[in-house]
């Protein structure tokens, strides 16, 4: 997405709550949940990609070496 138009969600979401797919309507209904933020996302020039991407960066770094399922599923449950 190129343009900011978060200020077109509130059609998107109505159209696709309408007449998509169930598992669309379902994204649809979560959207409606998270509006002011989704809409934020979508409008203002801000972004965490930065942020996101050390935080991402810094996992993997803890995680090398040592990655199994079981590992990743306690972080996740007890970082969560």
């Amino acid at each position: 997405m190129v343009d900011r138009r978060g200020h077109d969600l509130n059609v998107w979401i109505g159209r696709a709550r309408r007449e998509g797919p169930p598992a669309l309507r379902s994204s649809a209904a979560g959207l409606v949940r998270a509006l002011d933020a989704v809409t934020a996302g979508l409008t203002l020039p801000h972004s965490s990609g930065a942020v996101e991407g050390h935080v991402n960066r810094m996992l993997k770094q803890q995680m090398y070496g040592r990655a199994n399922f079981d590992l990743l599923r306690k972080r996740v449950i007890h970082d969560g």
